[in-house]
């Protein structure tokens, strides 16, 4: 089983085009010749009367004729349609939890909960932010406004201008802008989901890719930490020995300072001698804490040769490998010992930094 990384980033995109609907072209009506707006002249004039009676106008009575009973117009022009283009972006760091942040367009909002479930299901910690852009692609990135459209608009216009005379007409960007953004946003719901789950799979793989980085450099750290465990367990009984012998030439250059040889039989001083030197051989000596070392060790190993889910376990491990080695250097009685223990201090470290980054 691979080891993630909680840093990684992926992108994918869809294009979806979309359905062709029928233009104004298509449906045989001719721009300024359209009876949606011929029929908001005819209501403009009827306004005198409308007014008079004080009745609202008739809808039937603007409602434009059925589409495509035009047949003078055109034919339809042979353009392709236009298509949604969704580009969706992840990018990850490490946390000690999942925190997904999302930042859709306002019409695939509908669509957070289905992006959650899919980031989850496949991701367990890390900080990752989720970004979904759509364009619309076209000759001249203009849409094709439909027939049902533009006698919608039409009608509208006709209704207001019934009652305000004094209203401006829409003007062209308006009409293509309400075009643009009347299109329903279910139809992209299928290729946001191609493209998310083509991110995700994309940043699942980049996070492996990492991840195995990390262990390549965790392994190497965990190689240099035995190294220095073999070196420092040959001089533990030279530092022993040294200690205990400087010991005993300090207590008897104190007993010989307060005379207390003429009042002590030497046998008990020389047996109170020993007893001290080996307490103060106890308190240095570092034989347990090297073995828990390469005990913290193995089971790194272990996991990192496993793989899956184990970056908590290894901050813990990291964690404990760092208590033994400030008992080291704490207890080290020699020079060697103490050099020992700070490079030991460097490699922890470096793999603590790293070990943040698995998830």
């Amino acid at each position: 089983m691979p080891v993630y990384s909680m840093t990684g980033y992926a992108n994918a995109s869809s294009l979806e085009p979309e359905k062709p609907g029928e233009t104004a072209a298509q449906a045989g009506i001719q721009p300024g010749s359209q009876p949606g707006i011929q029929r908001g002249i005819e209501a403009a004039a009827r306004e005198p009367a409308r007014k008079a009676s004080a009745q609202p106008p008739d809808p039937a009575a603007d409602r434009p004729p059925p589409q495509g009973t035009d047949k003078s117009a055109s034919p339809a022009s042979g353009k392709t349609p236009a298509a949604s283009a969704i580009t969706v972006e992840a990018r990850s760091v490490n946390g000690r939890f999942l925190d997904l942040s999302l930042r859709l367009p306002d019409e695939l909002r509908g669509l957070e909960p289905a992006l959650r479930e899919l980031f989850t299901s496949q991701f367990k910690r890390g900080k990752i932010e989720l970004r979904v852009a759509t364009s619309r692609e076209s000759d001249n990135s203009l849409p094709q406004p439909s027939t049902d459209q533009l006698n919608k608009l039409a009608y509208l216009q006709s209704s207001i201008q019934g009652w305000l005379p004094q209203a401006a007409p829409l003007s062209i960007n308006e009409a293509m802008q309400w075009c643009r953004n009347s299109a329903a946003a279910e139809k992209l719901d299928a290729p946001l989901m191609q493209a998310a789950r083509q991110c995700a799979n994309g940043l699942l793989q980049a996070r492996a890719r990492e991840g195995a980085r990390l262990v390549d450099m965790l392994l190497a750290r965990v190689a240099t930490l035995r190294e220095l465990c073999a070196q420092a367990g040959p001089l533990l009984p030279q530092v022993l020995q040294r200690q205990q012998s400087r010991f005993m030439e300090r207590w008897n250059e104190a007993l010989a300072t307060v005379q207390a040889a003429a009042s002590v039989p030497a046998q008990a001083l020389h047996e109170r001698a020993l007893g001290e030197a080996a307490s103060y051989a106890i308190r240095i000596d570092v034989a347990e804490e090297l073995t828990r070392l390469a005990s913290h060790l193995d089971e790194i190993e272990r996991l990192l040769n496993k793989g899956g889910e184990l970056g908590k376990r290894l901050e813990f491990l990291i964690q404990e490998l760092q208590r033994e080695a400030n008992t080291l250097g704490s207890k080290s009685a020699a020079l060697e010992l103490t050099n020992i223990s700070v490079e030991m201090k460097v490699a922890i470290e470096q793999m603590r930094e790293q070990v943040q980054n698995i998830e």
